[in-house]
């Protein structure tokens, strides 16, 4: 788990110095029933470039863990399915659905997840409308 988190902390600073080591967050390690493992996965998920194969499996394991009983995994999970999202606008309506869900859910977490991803979001649209 130590090894795992040093290798998310890594991506977060400089995907490519660990990008050849980026399919260990695919693999079984994406189905532990451990949810601090699941959690660093779902964070790391976005960081990388992905050959559509594997995006469409890092696509499925944010769609499965935004339903996991923890919340942090949930939130997580959905945080990096919206940046998935920015780029994939079939994404867009699953994402959407999930904020509202997050935002009646009466979770903390969860609804300050949403209101994050929507201002994200907000100034990415603004950004781009300046254009």
């Amino acid at each position: 788990m130590r090894a795992l988190d040093l290798l998310e902390k890594l991506a977060i600073e400089d995907a490519s110095s660990v990008e050849s080591q980026k399919h260990v967050f695919l693999g079984e390690l994406a189905d532990s029933d451990k949810w601090e493992v699941r959690l660093q996965v779902v964070r790391a998920l976005p960081l990388f470039k992905w050959a559509a194969t594997e995006r469409r499996r890092a696509v499925a394991i944010l769609v499965r863990d935004v339903e996991f009983p923890q919340s942090f995994v949930r939130a997580w999970a959905l945080d990096s399915l919206a940046t998935f999202a920015e780029t994939d606008p079939t994404l867009r309506p699953l994402v959407e659905r999930q904020l509202r869900a997050f935002e009646r859910s009466g979770q903390k977490s969860l609804q300050a997840r949403a209101r994050h991803i929507r201002a994200r979001w907000s100034k990415r649209a603004r950004s781009a409308g300046k254009r």
